[in-house]
């Protein structure tokens, strides 16, 4: 199991465009890829311009194919203009549910 959590900082005046492209990341991501159990988008009820991916994988497998989706060709071709400062990335570990209960 690959869990990862996404910490992003975007530019207020791309905010809606973030939400859009992060969407149709997100919903491809779950509708198209049998190695992706789930992916969801947060926002910061605190800041309204940090957001949070959740992004749950089989493996590194399907976390290398994610990488390879034309949908994240399109998202990471404009989220760069989108956000400020470096995205945090943290890879972290399942402790509940155990992983043998997703699905």
């Amino acid at each position: 199991m690959q869990i990862l959590i996404v910490e992003v900082n975007v530019k207020p005046e791309m905010r809606d465009r973030f939400i859009e492209v992060s969407t149709d990341d997100a919903s491809h991501s779950e509708a198209d890829e049998p190695g992706c159990l789930r992916f969801d988008v947060l926002q910061d009820t605190a800041d309204e311009n940090k957001f949070f991916f959740y992004e749950v994988y089989k493996d590194e497998a399907a976390v290398a194919a994610h990488r390879e989706t034309p949908h994240f060709a399109r998202f990471f071709s404009v989220v760069g203009d989108l956000t400020e400062g470096q995205m945090g990335r943290h890879l972290v570990r399942n402790v509940h549910p155990k992983d043998s209960a997703w699905r």
